[in-house]
């Protein structure tokens, strides 16, 4: 199969994507007979510097690897072939399917350290199985979603597209950085697959180098105006800003004698904010204040908060770099861990990396304006007031409704948005927002500590 196309079709991906402990340890597992209920749960143990609140994303093609889950007999010779495993083991791995139960937080929504966004429930290993892939996509998607949330925060209104894909750490990224930003709030992305596969809207203006291949600037402007006349926004940094904004001016006249209509003009170098400042001073004396101002080139959040505090005349945004790796904090702490295996809470006491035991809920209260308040972790079976953010997805292996459409997502992350402490709003950082572990809580890790050194 076409290697792009099988991307396009499925972002699951293979079962040996994972680690190789992963497949040491299931032999383990066959040869003592370890066949219980395990569960385990993937969380962010603390927020580095620069980030007051995440964002979940990657619950999806978590899902579809999970329905998906098998070796083919391609990857089981292959296994064979290593020689590090024995047949027994390799012939219980042809039947292997992942036949557990999923609770986790919908997509969109926010959450905070030492929230569960996933719990899988499953045979040992099964669960243990799908731990590096499952970190995989959720953790890429989950820091995607959570830059670009800031950056919808501090452009309110505004354009906002996905200009990535070519700075992106892969296909696989550049596609799935398209799908985050999206969710999380963006107009919609350049990545023209993105479109096909998601649904995502597509926008799309013109490179410096058909300007440069033309011997006369305001030619190329016309000539891509004939080509592309539902969608003229024309590129005007490629030599002098101002210039070309006057070559805009001068050319409008003529198309729209055409019935051709300038949409936009697009800024992609230089002090972004002066040059708006100009152009718009340029373009509205010439007569069209109906054309906007889009801006590439180097964006973050930081720069659109400045830019959009001193009223920054710009109505649409290309943002690429800062947003598709994620650059001021390209990964976070999250781990997936064992919490349960055959009946018992388990608990890890690792200096620096001990984990709450046992099968765990969030309840998120609210102050009286409706904005994010407080969280409480705590036991799936102590119930507590306030709304419950892990909900059940799969049971038996088998999803309990179809996916969600990535509208409805859009939706729910707005609202999430919406909801935030007015000082995670406006990324006053750090802020201190509450996330109580609950009492329940202790005391099952003191019991399982005490339990442990009695052993």
């Amino acid at each position: 199969m076409n290697p792009a196309m099988n991307l396009a079709g499925n972002l699951a991906g293979s079962v040996l994507l994972t680690d190789l402990y992963q497949l040491t340890m299931l032999e383990g597992y066959h040869d003592s007979g370890m066949e219980d209920v395990a569960v385990f749960e993937f969380f962010v143990r603390k927020l580095r510097s620069g980030r007051g609140f995440l964002m979940a994303a990657g619950l999806e093609q978590s899902l579809q690897f999970l329905e998906a889950l098998h070796f083919s007999s391609e990857e089981l010779a292959w296994l064979a072939n290593t020689g590090r495993f024995s047949n027994g083991f390799l012939a219980s791995l042809e039947t292997l399917r992942f036949t557990g139960d999923v609770h986790a937080m919908p997509e969109g929504t926010i959450f905070f350290p030492n929230e569960p966004i996933l719990r899988i429930t499953a045979t040992i290993a099964q669960a243990q199985l799908v731990e590096t892939r499952i970190i995989n996509l959720l953790h890429f998607q989950t820091l995607i979603a959570s830059k670009a949330a800031r950056m919808v925060l501090m452009a309110p209104d505004k354009l906002l597209v996905d200009f990535g894909l070519r700075r992106a750490h892969g296909a696989e990224a550049g596609l799935l950085a398209a799908r985050a930003s999206y969710l999380a709030g963006f107009s919609g992305t350049a990545t023209v697959q993105a479109g096909m596969q998601f649904g995502i809207p597509l926008f799309g203006t013109m490179a410096h180098s058909f300007v440069q291949a033309h011997d006369d600037e305001a030619l190329a402007f016309e000539h891509f105006a004939h080509a592309q006349p539902d969608n003229v926004v024309l590129l005007i940094d490629t030599y002098d800003t101002e210039a070309a904004a006057r070559k805009v001016v001068a050319l409008a006249p003529k198309l729209e004698r055409e019935g051709i209509r300038i949409k936009g003009v697009r800024i992609d170098s230089g002090n972004l904010a002066d040059h708006a400042r100009q152009v718009r001073q340029i373009l509205d004396q010439g007569g069209l204040r109906h054309v906007t101002i889009f801006a590439s080139g180097d964006l973050d959040e930081y720069l659109l908060r400045d830019m959009f505090a001193s009223g920054t005349p710009i109505d649409g945004l290309g943002i690429g770099t800062h947003m598709d790796t994620s650059s001021d904090m390209p990964y976070l702490d999250c781990a997936y861990k064992l919490q349960e295996y055959a009946g018992k809470a388990r608990r890890k006491r690792s200096e620096g990396k001990q984990t709450w035991p046992g099968r765990k809920q969030v309840y998120r209260n609210f102050d009286a304006d409706g904005r994010i308040a407080s969280d409480i972790v705590t036991l799936e079976n102590d119930v507590r007031p306030g709304e419950p953010l892990v909900v059940p997805v799969m049971r038996g292996g088998k999803r309990l409704a179809e996916a969600a459409p990535l509208a409805a997502i859009r939706s729910r992350a707005a609202a999430n948005l919406a909801r935030l402490p007015e000082p995670l709003r406006q990324l006053r950082e750090p802020y201190a927002y509450s996330v109580e572990i609950s009492s329940a809580l202790h005391d099952l890790a003191a019991q399982v500590d005490r339990d442990s050194f009695n052993r």
